[in-house]
């Protein structure tokens, strides 16, 4: 759903062999997954014909789409590169709790808020790097 979504925001018509070459996986994959998600009332989709998302669809692709993009993000503050980053965003957004996602999001929303560049995010920098604390004043 995420790639019709994706898909559907940069062309008018997506089809299976669109699906099947963003997502680098064979043609019957994704035939599979469109009838599944169909039956579900998430996508139109028959056979040969274009594909598009339902209503319910399109908010479940928004919300899966928002929690990728969340999981980039922190993982990204974390010091770890954007390939890995979007890797492992797609690993983890199949099996994080709800509750968890959501102190992450208040988490980033609590780092978007903050004065720019923080004495404790340079600070974790550091520590990332060397492994070892930052001097600061704070510490005995």
């Amino acid at each position: 759903m995420e790639a019709i979504y994706i898909l559907s925001e940069e062309k008018d018509q997506v089809g299976t062999s669109d699906i099947a070459s963003f997502l680098n996986v064979k043609l019957p994959s994704v035939t599979e997954m469109m009838e599944k998600l169909g039956e579900k009332d998430l996508v139109n989709y028959q056979k040969y014909g274009k594909i598009s998302l339902t209503s319910e669809g399109k908010e479940k692709a928004k919300e899966v789409s928002q929690k990728h993009s969340d999981l980039v993000d922190f993982l990204e503050l974390l010091g770890v590169d954007e390939e890995s980053a979007q890797i492992d965003a797609c690993k983890i957004e199949h099996v994080i709790g709800k509750d968890t996602m959501e102190k992450l999001r208040k988490f980033l929303d609590f780092v978007e808020g903050s004065p720019k560049d923080p004495k404790w995010l340079k600070h974790y920098q550091e520590f990332d790097e060397t492994g070892k604390h930052p001097a600061c004043e704070d510490r005995k």
